[in-house]
């Protein structure tokens, strides 16, 4: 989303932030810590955690804010810190396997656009909420490295570019990266709903 749909120009705080205006971070830091912890929490998957990555991405960020350039959009730059942390976070609690990522795969992107999932109409069936929940437990549920090309591509609304410079990936390990979580998550939520739909008591 763009400043102008939003109707904020947040230039002018940046700027008064670079010349030590401590309000003026303050006022950048409050308007962006709940997407940059709800980022955190998405990628750690722990409350915890997720606020440590909130704090140190505030304070780097803080510490490195004469390197912001401005070429972006502040928010990219931070969610930048915020994944880094998160990633670093991942590591030190020793998730992350050696796999192979980013070979690639037999089908095109256009194959799933942008739909995750097929079923039979679920919102006649679900709420928004039971939905939401759904879909959220489906993330959770990929490894670190897809969930974070997905959050940033298909939650976050990152472009591709934009999420390869966040994670500091190729363009096509990016798509690679997403594909697959696609794949993954439609695999998943599709078989989720076949399951209620023979049995209505399955998942409770």
């Amino acid at each position: 989303m763009t400043e102008q749909a939003t109707g904020f120009d947040e230039r002018p705080l940046l700027e008064r932030a670079r010349a030590g205006d401590a309000e003026a971070y303050s006022e950048l830091v409050d308007r962006y810590a709940r997407r940059i912890f709800r980022l955190a929490r998405q990628i750690t998957q722990n409350d915890e955690d997720a606020e440590d990555v909130l704090q140190e991405t505030f304070l780097k960020a803080y510490e490195h804010l004469g390197e912001f350039e401005g070429l972006s959009k502040f928010y990219t730059w931070i969610a930048r810190i915020a994944v880094n942390e998160a990633l670093m976070k991942l590591r030190k609690r020793k998730w992350d396997k050696t796999v192979w990522l980013d070979e690639p795969v037999a089908m095109g992107e256009d194959v799933v656009a942008r739909e995750i999932a097929v079923w039979d109409d679920p919102e006649s069936r679900y709420s928004r909420t039971e939905l939401q929940e759904i879909l959220d437990k489906a993330i959770e549920s990929l490894s670190p490295p897809y969930r974070s090309v997905f959050i940033l591509r298909d939650v976050e609304e990152f472009s591709i570019e934009e999420t390869a410079k966040a994670l500091d990936l190729s363009v096509p390990a990016v798509k690679s990266r997403l594909l697959r979580a696609r794949l993954q998550l439609r695999e998943k939520l599709t078989a989720f709903f076949k399951r209620k739909v023979e049995d209505p008591f399955a998942y409770l």
